[in-house]
């Protein structure tokens, strides 16, 4: 996995110049993509959500659309459509924002529910059907959404079913006030994603994909991270834990993790380090337990904390 952890260290270290002191969420973000997953940044406006998608696209060379989301966007703005040529007299078809590899989808709980739904074939199967015909979306390819937590104003949450198809979900949070002070000097006279270069390939980044199935899951750990899952069913505070591709998820996040950190075989601790962005957005809280304002976070670490970890040898 020392291929995979070299392209994890290049593209980090590159997309730092322009995110300050969130290098755990850079990996996070890499993570949903090398596992051809979907990423939900949840934060409050102005803490670099949309710096963080235009990052990593700059980094790996990739084609990039932002699709800014408001209640009159309609799906064919998204997926685009058919229009008429005068010339020809046949109808050709314009492909939309989503036909990008790495498309973000800014402020997604402000378009309406018929929009959202035009994310999700996209989202789930890499393809979208329009006008009777289904168009293969190029590889690699991720949705970065992003949503304000605060502001509901205006606003269609995001339905359980869709929240599921984003493998991770993650918050930026607030600078320190050391690297707020590095922001202000970064900043002074030029943006620095102005001059972000490029320090890796697509094709790299497809190589790593295909790496990552490759990490060993001990069947310890299979059985470690069902029980989590599990676990996650029988919680008093939950209405509803997860489902089997909660475990999936994190069976996949555990492996990038893994070759992230250059090993080729995945520990207890890689499950642990995912289980709350992999899990939080997937549990559904009883009534009653968030009026007390328990959150799905505390519950995963409750979760965590209940069962035994497994001991697990190197491969050999």
């Amino acid at each position: 996995m020392h291929s995979v952890h070299e392209f994890a260290k290049l593209v980090v270290q590159n997309a730092e110049r322009v995110i300050v002191g969130k290098r755990q969420q850079l990996v996070y973000s890499l993570v949903t993509w090398l596992c051809e997953g979907h990423l939900l940044l949840e934060d409050v406006p102005g803490v670099a959500k949309t710096m963080l998608a235009r990052a990593m696209a700059a980094s790996i060379g990739c084609s990039f659309k932002r699709i800014q989301c408001t209640p009159d966007l309609l799906p064919g703005d998204v997926t685009g459509g058919s229009v008429f040529n005068l010339r020809t007299s046949e109808f050709d078809f314009r492909p939309g924002p989503l036909f990008a590899n790495l498309v973000l989808a800014d402020e997604i709980n402000r378009a309406t529910p018929r929009t959202q739904a035009a994310f999700l074939e996209a989202m789930a199967e890499g393809r979208i059907t329009i006008d009777g015909h289904t168009h293969t979306l190029q590889p690699p390819f991720l949705v970065i959404a992003t949503q304000n937590p605060i502001d509901h104003e205006g606003t269609f949450p995001l339905p359980e079913a869709q929240l599921d198809r984003f493998l991770m979900r993650i918050s930026l949070g607030y600078p320190t006030i050391e690297d707020e002070a590095r922001i202000l000097d970064n900043l002074q006279l030029q943006h620095p994603i102005e001059t972000l270069k490029q320090v890796v390939t697509d094709k790299q980044l497809l190589q790593c994909q295909a790496a990552v199935r490759q990490v060993f899951v001990d069947p310890k750990i299979r059985q470690y991270l069902l029980q989590i899952v599990h676990a996650t069913r029988q919680h008093q505070h939950l209405a509803l834990g997860g489902s089997p591709r909660a475990s999936l998820a994190l069976f996949r996040t555990g492996q990038a993790l893994a070759a992230i950190r250059g090993r080729g075989f995945v520990i207890p601790d890689d499950i642990k380090h995912v289980a709350a962005p992999v899990l939080g957005h997937r549990l559904i809280l009883k009534p009653e337990s968030r009026l007390r304002r328990v959150t799905t976070d505390q519950v995963v670490q409750e979760v965590l904390g209940s069962l035994p970890i497994p001991i697990v040898e190197e491969p050999k």
